[in-house]
């Protein structure tokens, strides 16, 4: 019982990791548009969640080495997904960019609206579980 209740939670989890770094990636994407030369990225998200699911996630942490305690310890922004793709422009521009910000804005839209969605399903199922472990 307990391996279908943590297979159930493990693929939301990995679910909600995979929105929030497609969230980090579409609005480098946005950041970046007026920058020359930037290819605009994104991933699979079914592949990498099926990825994630039977192979786990992968460790994106990346560690400075530090040659006094009074050092800081750094933060990695590597993305942990394994295949980041470039995008293929519809009308590329003249300066190399390939972002298109209406593509962007919906896509972001889109992750936001799949984000939420995923939010309420384990809320559900955790209140669900919640009340069937209550006495009555």
């Amino acid at each position: 019982m307990f391996d279908k209740l943590d297979a159930t939670l493990r693929f939301q989890q990995e679910a909600l990791n995979l929105r929030s770094e497609r969230h980090q990636v579409l609005a480098a994407n946005v950041a970046n548009a007026d920058t020359p030369e930037f290819r605009a990225r994104d991933f699979d998200f079914s592949r990498e969640l099926a990825k994630a699911v039977k192979e786990g996630r992968g460790s994106s942490s990346m560690s400075l080495t530090t040659t006094s305690s009074r050092h800081l310890e750094g933060a990695s922004t590597t993305f942990a997904v394994r295949e980041l793709l470039y995008r293929v422009p519809d009308q590329p521009s003249l300066d190399g960019n390939t972002v298109d910000m209406d593509r962007e804005r919906a896509q972001f839209v889109d992750n936001t609206v799949r984000y939420q969605a995923s939010l309420t399903f384990l809320d559900s199922r955790l209140q669900g579980l919640k009340t069937a472990m209550q006495p009555e």
